[in-house]
């Protein structure tokens, strides 16, 4: 374990903050001892999940993986958006299909086994929704008993989903950083393993294999652009992280992908940090967005994503709620694919930033699509109303027929 900020190292324990600075700690490797296992000709064969990049996760007894199948999600070609958006190579990294529909599958996975081999008497998270229901799935197959700090204004499915898995659900009647402010107070008292707090450095080694996954889906290449949403930051930071690793390993050269982050306009602390002189985010006391997964507004990695953000001549975009769900329909109608709001998010910030010209039509463009659409249906109920009915008759099939246009 090393500080990001004073470089400070720690044996591999569980700690989170630096004890001299108070910087993050994060996860590192003997790159030199990974060489050899870790390599564009060494994934034959080994499983079709994220822990085919073994050798870069943090886990000592593999005794402690609960795998649920997590990661190893396609990259798929979005041709019909590149000709909506104009690109000339645009994929679509697509995160719904894994065990819960997110890619905090992917962090969980890594966490629990953490969890498991300290035998740690219970986990949990502090959550706006998908990280409930991951680490609620979870526990239940690792048999841990999983308690979610959430805010009770979070639309019902995100809260029913980990109770349905056999999570304690906490509701706060408060923000996000209400949550995460008492469930890290609860996980010091108690001793339990919160994934996003007293666990998050290795937690966030399970984020970077979407990384590891589009350097080999593209074949042992990476993209000049990754557009990826901002909550806490974390998912953005991991990827510079894992991009990193592979450059110390030869298997990525320089340049590396611009790294586009993006988030709501009504909570975005990290944009307003991009945009600043000293690059610090600027807390959002009450977030205002319909966009709930990135509505954090105290965001816990915030700086370091605007760090990766600059190191890689990136920018951070922060799109409004018309335009987020305008890029929910492009993406569905498009592509077939129905994300969450924020993926949304980041059609929204490529659409913008090709208008703009901040992304050149000539750049190959990734876009993380990290939750599914069916997870927040309380969003369309005003936007999508279902259609009223009309007679079964061929008559009236006809007459509703000709009044409506394809698309």
């Amino acid at each position: 374990m090393q500080c990001r900020e004073c470089r400070k190292e720690y044996p591999p324990i569980q700690l989170a903050i630096c004890e001299s600075c108070f910087g993050p700690l994060e996860v590192r490797y003997e790159i030199d001892a990974v060489r050899g296992a870790f390599h564009r000709g060494s994934f034959g064969g080994r499983p079709p999940t994220l822990w085919r990049y073994r050798e870069l996760l943090p886990v000592s007894d593999d005794r402690g993986i609960v795998d649920l199948a997590a990661g190893y999600t396609p990259l798929r070609r979005a041709r019909n958006l590149e000709d909506a958006i104009g690109s000339r190579e645009l994929w679509i990294k697509d995160d719904t299909v894994n065990p819960t529909y997110s890619f905090k599958d992917r962090p969980v996975a890594v966490a629990m086994a953490k969890a498991r081999e300290w035998s740690l008497p219970a986990v949990g998270c502090a959550s706006t929704g998908n990280l409930a229901a991951a680490t609620a799935a979870a526990a239940a197959k690792a048999r841990l008993p999983c308690y979610v700090f959430a805010p009770a204004s979070l639309e019902p499915a995100k809260l029913r989903l980990p109770q349905l898995y056999g999570g304690i659900v906490v509701p706060i009647d408060g923000t996000y950083d209400d949550a995460n402010r008492v469930a890290f107070q609860v996980a010091d008292r108690r001793g339990w393993g919160f994934v996003n707090i007293n666990l998050r450095p290795y937690y966030a080694e399970g984020s970077k294999t979407l990384l590891f996954e589009t350097w080999e889906q593209l074949g042992f290449d990476l993209p000049d652009v990754i557009v990826a949403p901002l909550g806490s930051g974390l998912l953005l930071t991991s990827l510079e992280k894992g991009r990193r690793e592979l450059s110390e390993l030869g298997e990525a050269p320089d340049p590396p992908p611009r790294l586009v982050g993006t988030q709501p306009a009504g909570c975005a602390p990290i944009v307003r940090g991009f945009e600043s002189a000293d690059g610090r985010p600027r807390p959002v006391r009450k977030p205002d967005t319909i966009v709930e997964s990135l509505a954090i507004g105290d965001p816990g990695s915030g700086f370091e994503a605007i760090r990766s953000m600059r190191a890689t001549q990136g920018f951070a975009d922060d799109p409004t709620d018309a335009e987020i769900l305008e890029g929910v329909r492009l993406l569905a109608r498009t592509e077939g694919v129905f994300s969450e709001p924020a993926g949304g998010t980041v059609v929204a910030t490529l659409k913008r930033a090709r208008e703009d010209g901040r992304i050149d039509r000539d750049e190959r463009v990734v876009l993380l699509i990290t939750g599914n659409g069916l997870k927040t249906p309380a969003v369309w109920q005003d936007a999508a109303p279902p259609p009223a009915p009309i007679p079964s008759t061929l008559a009236a099939v006809d007459a509703y027929l000709a009044g409506r246009a394809h698309g």
